[in-house]
């Protein structure tokens, strides 16, 4: 199956630069690691606003659960919302034919 996942990173304030460094390189680490396992296949930024990022990604994984778990393994997931759209083929798709 494959989803669109968009997160949005809301960091608190309160929290020291160098764990949000490490959270990020550990995060590169896992997109790294879930791309070369093919759960990862795109990511996107997506400006929203001023100011405001978003990411998009085309995840795979063999179902709702699995992609859950691919997702709280994150290292930033606690800082992040998270919007799922489950992706169906449609009959129209040029990538089909």
């Amino acid at each position: 199956m494959e989803f669109l996942v968009e997160f949005e990173l809301s960091i608190p304030d309160d929290v020291e630069e160098s764990e949000v460094k490490e959270r990020e390189d550990a995060e590169a680490a896992a997109a790294t690691t879930l791309g070369r396992e093919g759960h990862l296949v795109r990511v996107w930024r997506s400006r929203a606003a001023q100011g405001e990022a978003k990411v998009l990604g085309l995840y795979r994984a063999d179902n709702a659960q699995e992609l859950h778990q691919l997702l709280v393994a994150l290292p930033l997931y606690q800082w992040m919302s998270v919007e799922v759209t489950t992706l169906e083929q449609h009959p129209n798709d040029p990538a089909a034919s």
